[in-house]
C-alpha cells in the first residue's frame, strides 16, 4: 500500500482499500472497505479496538462473542438510502456474512482504553442536516455522532450536490485548543475522506492546506479513492455533473467535531441566500 500525496488508491482485489494508522504516519485512524459476494465470511478481532462498521451497498449477517445482527433492508448504495452503522467494542471476535448479492462496507478501527455496548444503528436513526446554503450546500448524515456512546470514533456520510462546495468555509482541527473559560474550541483529530460517485469519470477536487502552506495539497479523488487529511484545512468541490459522496471516519483527543474555520473565508458565513432544492439526495425512507 503506497500512500502519494495524501491520495490512497483502491486495489483490485475484494478488500479493496486496506491502511493502518501506521501507514498513514498518525496516531488513530485505521481504514478498510471490501466488496463481498453472497455467502462469503470474513472474521476478524478487534482486540484492543474499537470499530466502526457502515453499509455502503447490500446486507450482512453479524454473529459475534457480543451479539447477533442482521440487516434486511439495507441500501442498494450509497445514492439509494442511508447507511446501517454496527459499532463494536473492543475485544471483540465476531463472523459478517454476506446476505445479499453482493455487500459493500467500509469499516475503522480505533485502538480504544474503554469499552461500551455494541450497537447497530438503524437509517432512520441517522439524524440528517443541510449545511450551508447556495452553492456551498450539502448533507451530512450523522452515524456516530459526537455523544455517541463509544470512546473516540466519529463518522458522518456527506452528499454534495453536482457543482457545489463542501466541508467549506474551510475549517480545522489540528490542535486541542481549550479557551480561558475551560470551553473546547478546537479538537486534534485525523480524519479520512472516502469517496463514491455514481459514474467512473466523475470525481471530486479536495484541498488539505495550512495556514502558513507549509502544507497546501490539492487532490482529485475518483471513485473508492481515499483522502487523508493529517492536519489543516480541507475544502471540497464537487465536479458539475456529478453528485459526489464521502464517508468520513475521525478520531483523536475528544469524541467532538469542534473545529476552527479558516480566518479569511469565515465572513461568507451567514452571507447565503438559498438552499439547494436537490436536498436532501437520500432519505431513509430510499432503503430497500
Amino acid at each position: 500500500m503506497k500512500i502519494s500525496n495524501l491520495l490512497v488508491k483502491p486495489q483490485q482485489n475484494p478488500v479493496y482499500q486496506n491502511f493502518t494508522a501506521e501507514e498513514a504516519g498518525w496516531k488513530h485512524l485505521n481504514f478498510g472497505a471490501r466488496l463481498m459476494q453472497k455467502g462469503e465470511t470474513w472474521q476478524f478481532d478487534t482486540t484492543e479496538h474499537e470499530m466502526a462498521i457502515v453499509v455502503l451497498g447490500g446486507n450482512f449477517r453479524v454473529e459475534s462473542d457480543k451479539g447477533n445482527w442482521e440487516i434486511s433492508n439495507g441500501r442498494k448504495d450509497v445514492f439509494s438510502g442511508i447507511a446501517h452503522t454496527l459499532y463494536l467494542s473492543r475485544h471483540t471476535k465476531f463472523t459478517l456474512t454476506a446476505t445479499s448479492e453482493t455487500l459493500d462496507i467500509a469499516y475503522s478501527w480505533v485502538a480504544s482504553e474503554r469499552d461500551f455496548p455494541p450497537y447497530l444503528k438503524q437509517p432512520h436513526e441517522a439524524a440528517i442536516e443541510l449545511r450551508g446554503g447556495d452553492n456551498a450546500n450539502r448533507q451530512i448524515n450523522s452515524l456516530i455522532q459526537p455523544g455517541f456512546a463509544c470512546d473516540k470514533i466519529v463518522c458522518v456520510e456527506v452528499y454534495t450536490p453536482s457543482g457545489n462546495w463542501s466541508s467549506f468555509p474551510a475549517h480545522k482541527h489540528d490542535e486541542r485548543i481549550i479557551d480561558a473559560d475551560g470551553k473546547l474550541i478546537e479538537a486534534e483529530l485525523e480524519e479520512i475522506y472516502f469517496y463514491k460517485f455514481q459514474s467512473p469519470q466523475a470525481y471530486a477536487i479536495q484541498q488539505v492546506y495550512t495556514y502558513d502552506r507549509s502544507l497546501d495539497e490539492i487532490v482529485r479523488a475518483k471513485n473508492n479513492e481515499a483522502v487523508l487529511v493529517p492536519k489543516g484545512y480541507h475544502p471540497v468541490a464537487a465536479c458539475h455533473g456529478y453528485h459526489a459522496y464521502y464517508l468520513n471516519f475521525l478520531a483523536g483527543s475528544d469524541q467532538v467535531l469542534t473545529a476552527t474555520n479558516d480566518p479569511d473565508h469565515e465572513w461568507i458565513y451567514g452571507t447565503w441566500k438559498t438552499q439547494d432544492t436537490r436536498l436532501p439526495l437520500v432519505t431513509a425512507d430510499m432503503n430497500v
